[in-house]
């Protein structure tokens, strides 16, 4: 690949800003090494002019949850004519929603865990009737989520119906809408994909969290959580969550590289929880382990991601 000049544009001020800065600057050495003219930008409300100040070849976009993942980021970049990595406005705002998506995934005939969705409003309004339809939809425990927050931000598992209301309060203080999702009983399977229009599947990984889920802490704290890659699945069970991920992939629209996070459930094969457009890219990310699990070395991911962007930019014009 030529020298370019690159812009990595991290940092930001969702709740997963410190994250985005690891990431961040883990690429941005990469790009360094790699003889590309890197630069960092943190997302504030001076970025757009610092970017045409810049005037890079490319954007290396490195941040997670709103603004950053949403598609917010991906339709200024859009109007700037600016290539950028990952995917686009559509399917990066699909992903973060997670009740658009799995109404995408039920669309499609993907399998996901069972939902109820609960906006601010109705909240304040049916509170008991929400709480008795949640109780007589699902068994404990229940899973309480945000709509659209990353890295398990505001996650709980409710194992008590008395904890339930106070859970969907610390969730709604995190966004919008809640999920209320039933608990699957099973392993924990991600699967990182590489690609547009031909998407290649990287190998299964397992996660066996020492928690009761793989929530934030576990995700970003060494030895939270025993990671096994490549899974250690059959030969069946790895065909059909390798073709599970890319269908969700392309369900959603992705492009460049994201992660699918599925659970194995016996007796109901895989179901896809969601998928994350910009997955970590720090020491304890799940995809770098995945991309070397599959003999592709850290600085070159980080190049394919690049190319992958450029590629698909030169295919729109």
């Amino acid at each position: 690949m030529k020298k370019m000049k690159v812009v990595v544009l991290f940092g930001g001020c969702s709740k997963e800003r410190e994250i985005s800065l690891l990431t961040g600057e883990e690429v941005y050495k990469t790009l360094l090494k790699s003889g590309h003219d890197a630069s960092k930008i943190d997302l504030d409300e001076n970025f757009v002019e610092n970017l045409k100040r810049e005037r890079p070849d490319i954007v290396f976009i490195a941040l997670h949850g709103k603004h950053g993942e949403d598609g917010t980021v991906q339709g200024i970049l859009e109007i700037l004519d600016i290539p950028y990595t990952g995917s686009g406005v559509l399917a990066s705002a699909l992903c973060l929603n997670k009740l658009f998506s799995k109404r995408v995934f039920l669309s499609e005939g993907i399998s996901t865990p069972a939902f109820l969705h609960i906006s601010k409003s109705d909240w304040k309004d049916e509170k008991d009737q929400i709480l008795t339809k949640a109780k007589e939809a699902f068994p404990l425990p229940f899973v309480v989520k945000p709509v659209a927050q990353g890295s398990s931000v505001g996650i709980s598992v409710i194992s008590k119906e008395k904890d339930l209301a106070d859970s969907i309060e610390d969730a709604f203080s995190c966004d919008e809408g809640v999920l209320i999702e039933e608990f699957i009983e099973g392993r924990e399977i991600q699967c990182g994909v590489l690609g547009n229009e031909d998407p290649v599947a990287l190998p299964l990984v397992e996660i066996i969290p020492k928690n009761q889920f793989f929530d934030f802490e576990a995700k970003y704290t060494s030895g939270m959580a025993e990671e096994i890659t490549p899974a250690p699945l059959s030969v069946a069970e790895t065909k059909a969550g390798k073709e599970m991920s890319l269908r969700a992939y392309k369900a959603l629209g992705c492009s460049g590289f994201a992660r699918v996070d599925m659970f194995l459930a016996s007796g109901r094969g895989f179901l896809v929880s969601e998928i994350n457009t910009i997955p970590g890219l720090t020491e304890n990310s799940l995809f770098p382990k995945e991309a070397k699990a599959a003999g592709i070395a850290f600085p070159e991911l980080v190049g394919k991601i690049v190319e992958l962007a450029l590629e698909k930019k030169h295919s729109q014009t």
